[in-house]
């Protein structure tokens, strides 16, 4: 207990406790956003707590599990960046238990069709059905038995005028690339590192616009806003080029001036003229309503009418749908671009360039998009110009459902009460995300044959051999898991978890510095025998 008699100017330079608690944890790689579970076992019946670091269960929120994500995605980068061996992902044959749900909900199916042609409520049967499709996931069935069910709007595919031809080849079934034998008949497989870019919106210094009034902030909050679906465009077209299933890794990171560009780790190699080819050809059209005229603003918003929808409140007339608005839609919204800065690098496995690109890939994975990226940077121009960024996207729709449509007159798709135009809840709009709102490491399904789970259970397993203990059950399925709330009478406060988990974390280090040390003392002594 901090003694009253010493001067306050004394007690205020002493640090906090839990301060100085939280600051070893870090040291030690321990999370200090922990999120507690019960975990129960069905097979044995034990109910123990275990703490969840943050990391596993939403984005990183600590240093230490962000230091740990980012180990876990440069060993999943590494391990199939330079493979030269096809990866085998062949599903498991279903198990008789599966069959017969499939079965059942082929029967449920059946007596649903049965009950609608005869006119009967089928809202039990809709219930039953939807039990049934969670306990075909829960089985560990992938996917929905019905596949696709909504209506896709299908567009022209022409290609646009303005757009240079793609070459064609026919595609071969395989994720490996070309490989090239020398003289001596040591082959080479070699890799590609690409760097894309979105393209310029005015003159910038230090990522601050020169001139703000004359930076388009509307087409780099738009650009920002579809960059994954550009992305997911140039893939298709680099695997429609290249002639084979490429597999990639890749990273969205912010630029100085706050706008996303990709790196990305591709197995296999194209000619540096073809990729840039690709580069130059590739858009996305935005095939949404127009948003040149703004019908509300300020105080004159739309009104919600129960059954109805938004009405237009001096005329009492039905704002149009989504869908309605669209069919009307002659030409796309926005046609989203790379620009023309790129990088384009050969890459050998096992050279000190491999090694310098990896980390490289996934140097910024711990920083948000809006996170100042140099020091030397004015901060105060920097959170002007964020500032500018994030006003245009406060008025810019980010998907068909956001509510800033209403303020262009339109209803946004599954329209509900309580929509307000520039205050959409959703993730681009907010200013730690500056418009991207997809994932920030894009990795091909072939690309590893391991899931980010399956790599952090590799150095899990490692970790408890070279400890000496046994490793638990990986089945996901095997144990139920119930989120603990505050104020249980089974948890622990959170400092009491922090200092255990310090504890185990220094008692393992301690005994893998001992065995490292051992194993080292080994090696020294058998190069010692084999010099005598």
């Amino acid at each position: 207990m901090t003694d009253r008699s010493t001067p306050r100017a004394v007690r205020m330079a002493q640090p906090l406790a839990r301060e100085v608690l939280e600051e070893i944890a870090r040291q030690n790689g321990v999370c200090i956003r922990s999120i507690p579970f019960r975990r129960l076992d069905p097979h044995t019946g034990k109910t123990e707590i275990v703490e969840v670091p943050c990391g596993a269960t939403q984005e990183a929120k600590c240093p230490p599990c962000a230091k740990r994500n980012r180990q876990l995605r440069m060993a999943q980068c590494r391990e199939g960046w330079h493979l030269d061996q096809e990866p085998t992902i062949t599903p498991d044959e279903p198990t008789s238990d599966q069959r017969w749900l499939v079965e059942f909900r082929a029967d449920l199916q059946v007596q649903r069709d049965q009950a609608a042609s005869a006119d009967q409520d089928t809202d039990d049967w809709d219930e039953a059905i939807q039990g049934v499709d969670v306990e075909i996931n829960e089985a560990g069935m992938r996917g929905n038995v019905l596949g696709r069910t909504a209506g896709k709007r299908s567009r022209s595919t022409r290609r646009r005028q303005d757009a240079p031809d793609l070459p064609r080849r026919k595609t071969s079934n395989t994720t490996l690339g070309r490989s090239f034998a020398s003289s001596d008949g040591k082959v080479y497989r070699p890799s590609l590192f690409v760097t894309l870019t979105l393209p310029s919106y005015g003159k910038v210094k230090n990522g601050v616009p020169l001139n703000p009034d004359r930076y388009d902030y509307a087409q780099a909050a738009r650009d920002a806003l579809h960059f994954s679906r550009l992305v997911d465009r140039f893939i298709q077209n680099l695997r429609r080029v290249a002639g084979y299933d490429v597999q990639y890794f890749a990273t969205v990171e912010p630029q100085k001036r706050l706008a996303p560009h990709l790196h990305m780790a591709i197995r296999g190699t194209l000619p540096r003229a073809e990729l840039k080819q690709i580069i130059a050809a590739t858009y996305h059209q935005v095939w949404w309503p127009p948003t040149d005229r703004v019908v509300f603003d300020g105080d004159r918003l739309p009104v919600w009418e129960d059954g109805v929808g938004y009405l237009d409140p001096d005329t009492g007339q039905v704002l149009p749908t989504w869908d309605e608005a669209l069919d009307e839609t002659a030409e796309p919204l926005h046609v989203a671009r790379f620009g023309q800065q790129h990088n384009v690098q050969s890459v050998l496995a096992g050279t000190p360039a491999a090694g310098k690109w990896l980390g490289y890939l996934t140097k910024y994975l711990t920083k948000s998009l809006a996170e100042p990226l140099d020091s030397a940077t004015d901060d105060q121009a920097r959170r002007e110009h964020a500032a500018r960024m994030v006003e245009a996207l406060r008025v810019e729709p980010c998907a068909p459902t956001c509510s800033n449509w209403l303020r262009y007159g339109i209803q946004p798709k599954d329209a509900k009460a309580g929509m307000l135009p520039g205050r959409c809840r959703g993730k681009a709009h907010k200013a730690e995300h500056l418009g991207y709102a997809g994932r920030r490491v894009l990795v091909s399904r072939k690309w590893s044959n391991k899931t980010l789970a399956e790599h952090k259970q590799d150095r899990r397993t490692w970790v408890l051999e070279a400890l000496g203990q046994t490793d638990e059950p990986t089945d996901l399925h095997r144990y139920v898991w119930r989120q603990i709330k505050p104020g249980d009478p089974d948890l622990d406060p959170s400092g009491v978890r922090l200092l255990r988990e310090i504890t185990k974390k220094q008692h393992w280090r301690a005994h893998l510095r001992e065995l490292e040390a051992r194993a080292t003392g080994q090696d020294l002594s058998a190069i010692g025998e084999e010099a005598a």
